[in-house]
């Protein structure tokens, strides 16, 4: 206890150097805890679509019944299809009335004439899609258009991967500053203190001993900054939470089980924790010779 004591002794005779150490681990840790949060986000985003793969073909106007009726034999041979789903120009008018039921200008515009029939069809994996796509393109005489979700999920993987890499880059440089800080800072107040220190060993106290009230300050350092920084990014998140999840509908982009939050909380603390006395530990290992 005594050597807690000491430690907190420490951070209080010089609290500028102390805040400065605090805030570059809460900025740390604050970065980390938004970079988690919308990467798991993404992650649940893209899942969503790529367990909901779908392609919609739209049809040349003038094709027959027997043609169409090949088209969809075609479709069925597939691998791994769910659902192949018929809309003709009537049905295509009725969805586009809903879609635009507010705006009766544009409503007055369209007739089921310039509406194409479609097939959407469902499949349960994603790889059928580009072989439906592949050989669908190919046959211009009936196919007028292609949609799927491949530029969907590729423009999905793209920014989670982008935001992972530029993430893990912007913690890892702040996590080595806020390691160094706190290297500095340990080996400036042991400097400062060499002659307290000395005497202490003279008067027979171990190098431990005389350790122990540094090692402690770093990792009190690293508890503080990572707790705040949590704090502060888990008030932001649940204060807009309910406003980003409406605007991802209908996946939930922000988890709302607490746990979630306090398993993030304990391994940000845990992680805090290491850096701090581990970089107390290089300057003490540094610092004190003797």
């Amino acid at each position: 206890m005594s050597a807690l004591r000491s430690a907190w002794h420490h951070i209080r005779r010089s609290p500028f150097q102390s805040f400065s150490a605090i805030l570059i681990i809460w900025f740390c840790f604050f970065v980390s805890t938004f970079f988690f949060v919308i990467s798991d986000g993404l992650s649940g985003v893209l899942s969503y679509f790529e367990t909901k793969p779908e392609i919609t073909i739209f049809l040349k106007d003038g094709l027959d019944k027997n043609t169409v009726e090949s088209i969809q034999r075609d479709l069925s041979n597939y691998p791994d299809i769910r659902e192949i789903k018929f809309i003709s120009k009537d049905e295509a008018l009725k969805i586009y009335q809903e879609q635009n039921k507010g705006n009766p200008l544009l409503l007055e515009m369209v007739t089921s004439s310039i509406l194409p029939a479609s097939f959407e069809v469902s499949v349960s994996n994603p790889e059928t899609l580009n072989l439906i796509a592949e050989n669908f393109s190919g046959k211009k005489d009936q196919v007028d258009e292609i949609i799927y979700q491949k530029d969907i999920i590729q423009s999905l993987l793209t920014w989670t991967s982008n935001i992972r890499y530029f993430g893990i880059i912007v913690i890892s440089a702040l996590g080595l500053i806020a390691f160094l800080m706190i290297f500095v800072l340990i080996g400036m107040k042991i400097t400062n203190r060499k002659d307290e220190v000395k005497i202490s060993r003279l008067l027979g106290a171990s190098r431990h001993y005389v350790k122990k009230p540094f090692l402690y300050e770093g990792a009190i350092y690293g508890l503080i900054g990572s707790s705040l920084g949590w704090l502060l990014a888990f008030i932001i998140i649940f204060y807009f939470k309910n406003q980003i999840n409406q605007y991802f509908e209908p996946t939930v982009f922000i988890n709302n089980e607490p746990i979630y939050y306090l398993q993030i909380l304990f391994a940000e603390i845990a992680i805090g924790l290491f850096i701090g006395y581990l970089a107390s530990w290089f300057g003490v290992k540094r610092y004190i010779k003797y």
